[in-house]
């Protein structure tokens, strides 16, 4: 039996291929998503446990980036380090695309693309400040020569292990090739630091608040600085400093929250600060390669171009908006009498460590 469609038959022909065609589409789009290459993820150091799995799912790459993970830790560690392997693999977590776990610092270091540079000589007590830097010049020297040599070209390095801003300068020394632009050190944990203090304090979602800056080094030297912050209102945007309504608090008890936050949480817990930090990493990572959102800001210590008057040849944090995997300092923020002591005093502790640190490879 034959049915004649008529006037009909065309449209019912190109609607066919039509569906047909998007079913292709669709297709296409799956595999391509499918077949999307790995990125290649180096961690250094005993908090990569709280680190990896977030990587591992996606929070810093994103949710659809296969990744490969590479976790470099000291000899003593190398069990541990398996253990985490074998967490990892049972996690049976569908972007994680292969793992290596190793104590040879040329193995971790082949053909990553990103380097979380975690691991660090923590300070011990009775120890001089030069002795702490004098081993992570060293730690930092021989990690920064592994990384120029076997990282993939384009590799973008963070730097967490304090001091951050140091050893990331050391990093850049010995490694000469990599563009001053790929090495940086995290002070996106101090932002988040800052926003949770605001939130908390006019009681407000975290989201809700933005461009909050984190001047300087990563130490109590720091300044978190509010004067350009804004909070999403019902009413729409209004400054951080005309809700909270009280600048006695903004410019010491605030300020001193957030730059011995750290230290509280260790009294705290009797351990520093690993889920934050991890958590901080993941952010600094995946705005610097996906992007800042439209009239946002972040804080990310690099490599200073000698923008709001600080010496060129420090990594020091600015405020930072970021587009196709590269990072540019925000321009042109007025900067008053109270903000200016405040980030010329961090300033002037880095060009001492920076000596120090120089002194320690002589």
């Amino acid at each position: 039996m034959e049915y004649y469609l008529g006037s009909m038959e065309k449209p019912l022909v190109l609607l066919g291929c039509a569906f047909l065609s998007w079913k292709i589409v669709r297709h296409i789009w799956s595999f391509l998503n499918i077949e999307k290459d790995p990125i290649t993820v180096l961690v250094t150091g005993q908090i990569g446990y709280a680190l990896v799995p977030m990587i591992a799912r996606g929070a810093m790459l994103g949710p659809d980036q296969p990744v490969i993970i590479h976790m470099l830790d000291i000899e003593p560690a190398a069990e541990a380090l398996k253990g985490v392997k074998m967490e990892l693999i049972d996690a049976a977590l569908p972007l994680l695309k292969g793992v290596v776990a190793t104590t040879d610092v040329v193995e971790a270091c082949k053909d990553v693309n990103v380097a979380v540079m975690v691991g660090g000589f923590p300070r011990k007590e009775g120890m001089e400040r030069k002795d702490v830097m004098s081993k992570n010049v060293s730690i930092y020297k021989a990690q920064a020569s592994a990384l120029e040599q076997h990282a993939a070209p384009d590799c973008k390095v963070l730097v967490v292990a304090n001091p951050a801003n140091t050893n990331a300068l050391i990093l850049k020394e010995f490694a000469p090739s990599f563009p001053e632009k790929n090495i940086t050190c995290l002070t996106r944990l101090d932002h988040n630091r800052a926003l949770g203090q605001v939130s908390e304090r006019l009681n407000v979602h975290v989201g809700d608040v933005k461009n909050v800056t984190i001047w300087g080094n990563h130490s109590s030297t720091q300044y978190p600085d509010v004067n350009h912050a804004t909070v999403k209102t019902t009413s729409g945007e209004k400054s951080v400093r005309e809700l909270v309504a009280n600048d006695q608090w903004l410019n010491t008890e605030f300020i001193t929250t957030v730059q011995q936050r750290g230290a509280a949480i260790i009294k705290a817990r009797k351990l520093s600060s690993a889920l934050s930090a991890a958590s901080s990493a993941c952010d600094h990572i995946r705005n610097w390669v996906l992007g800042t959102p439209k009239g946002t800001w972040v804080s990310m210590g690099v490599y200073s171009d000698g923008s709001y008057g600080i010496p060129s040849g420090l990594i020091y944090s600015f405020p930072v908006t970021c587009e196709k995997g590269e990072w540019s300092i925000v321009q042109d923020l007025k900067i008053d009498e109270f903000s200016r002591a405040k980030m010329d005093a961090s300033a002037k502790e880095l060009i001492e460590e920076k000596s120090l640190a120089y002194s320690c490879l002589n």
